[in-house]
């Protein structure tokens, strides 16, 4: 039993952190000017690091997460709605 409760335990601090990195990252480009979902969609599309400014540490923030899991997160939250 506590194999799954730490596997279910894992799994909801990884969406949380994806969720609050994707977010982080997000208001960073936008107080910088830049529009947020352009560079994260290139980023994500084409693992280019360089479409996410350096502005509050973003880039190093985004760095941190893997990208498949990033599109992994963002594909099962759309879908599962």
């Amino acid at each position: 039993m506590e194999d799954n409760e730490s596997l279910f335990s894992h799994s909801i601090v990884k969406k949380e952190t994806i969720k609050s990195t994707l977010k982080s990252v997000y208001d960073s480009l936008e107080q910088k000017g830049y529009k947020p979902i352009n560079q994260l969609t290139g980023y994500l599309l084409n693992g280019d690091i360089e479409y996410i400014s350096n502005f509050q540490n973003a880039r190093e923030k985004l760095e941190e997460l893997n990208r498949a899991d990033i599109i992994e997160y963002l594909l099962k939250e759309s879908l599962e709605k």
